[in-house]
């Protein structure tokens, strides 16, 4: 029979599937699609969590039918749907999917999602640990498929956040790492010299000379580095730091940032290594 749209018909649909599970096995597939058809209702009437909560049957009903991709899909559907309303719930089914992927040997698609759930800890429940242990899953992931290019905007992510968190030794592990990787890299290595950029940067903030001796180290490992604006402001910045000269050190950001821009995350390391200049006031201004 079908059922014309409305939120009482997919609640009955849902019921429906329920007296068919009873039934017995002939009817499992038929509230299998029953379930599919309700979660599909909810989702036009943006009624989220009953819509995750009749994808998550279907997907359970696959599993007992040994169809692991269709409930990996089911459990997807209904991720998606609670991402809308149940941040919580959404990762529950992202990680049930994720585990049938990565039993089927489908590692890139597991990745891909173990970056959806990094992104729902980054943007809505504000858990950067459990977003780094995502991202770094899925790294692992993508570097198992040869897929580098994937792993390392996983890893950049890792390293942004693990400076961010003052874990200076594993982002500069982590920036080094890429910056190592695209260097060789005909379409990648201008990228290089913004890695080697952010390293020097963690180098700084936890000791001048180590900051002297990773210049140093980046310009024998990557010659066109030498040349770059980021390696003149930060032999720029050794030195008035050397000096402890607050106002050098600040007049060599403004006048980089008057042609390149700093980001955020660039702005706040910089901050931090200023704030260890005797008499500095706290702002790059």
């Amino acid at each position: 029979k079908v059922y014309p749209f409305s939120i009482s018909n997919a609640s009955l649909l849902c019921r429906l599937s329920g007296e068919c599970l009873i039934c017995g096995p002939h009817k499992v597939e038929e509230a299998c699609e029953m379930y599919c058809r309700a979660a599909n209702m909810f989702k036009m009437a943006k009624n989220w969590n009953a819509a995750g909560n009749a994808f998550c049957q279907a997907a359970r009903i696959h599993m007992q039918l040994q169809n692991k991709h269709d409930s990996a899909t089911s459990f997807i559907d209904a991720g998606n749907a609670f991402k809308k309303s149940d941040p919580n719930e959404a990762i529950k089914c992202l990680n049930a999917a994720v585990d049938i992927y990565t039993d089927m040997g489908r590692f890139t698609i597991a990745a891909k999602h173990h970056i959806t759930i990094a992104e729902i800890y980054e943007s809505e429940l504000v858990d950067i640990e459990k977003a780094i242990a995502h991202y770094e899953q899925a790294a692992d992931y993508y570097k198992g498929e040869e897929s580098n290019s994937s792993a390392n905007k996983c890893l950049l992510k890792v390293g942004a956040y693990a400076a961010q968190l003052e874990q200076y030794a594993k982002a500069i592990e982590i920036y080094e790492q890429v910056g190592s990787s695209t260097m060789d890299n005909p379409l990648l290595k201008y990228s290089a010299k913004e890695y080697f950029f952010k390293a020097s940067l963690c180098h700084f903030i936890v000791d001048e000379l180590n900051a002297k001796l990773a210049v140093e180290k980046y310009e024998e490992m990557f010659p066109a580095f030498s040349d770059s604006r980021e390696c003149k402001l930060l032999k720029k910045l050794l030195d008035a730091h050397e000096e402890q000269n607050c106002e050098a050190f600040t007049e060599a950001i403004k006048e980089f940032d008057s042609i390149s821009r700093l980001d955020q995350w660039q702005t706040t390391m910089l901050l931090r290594i200023k704030k260890t200049i005797q008499g500095d006031e706290g702002d790059l201004k």
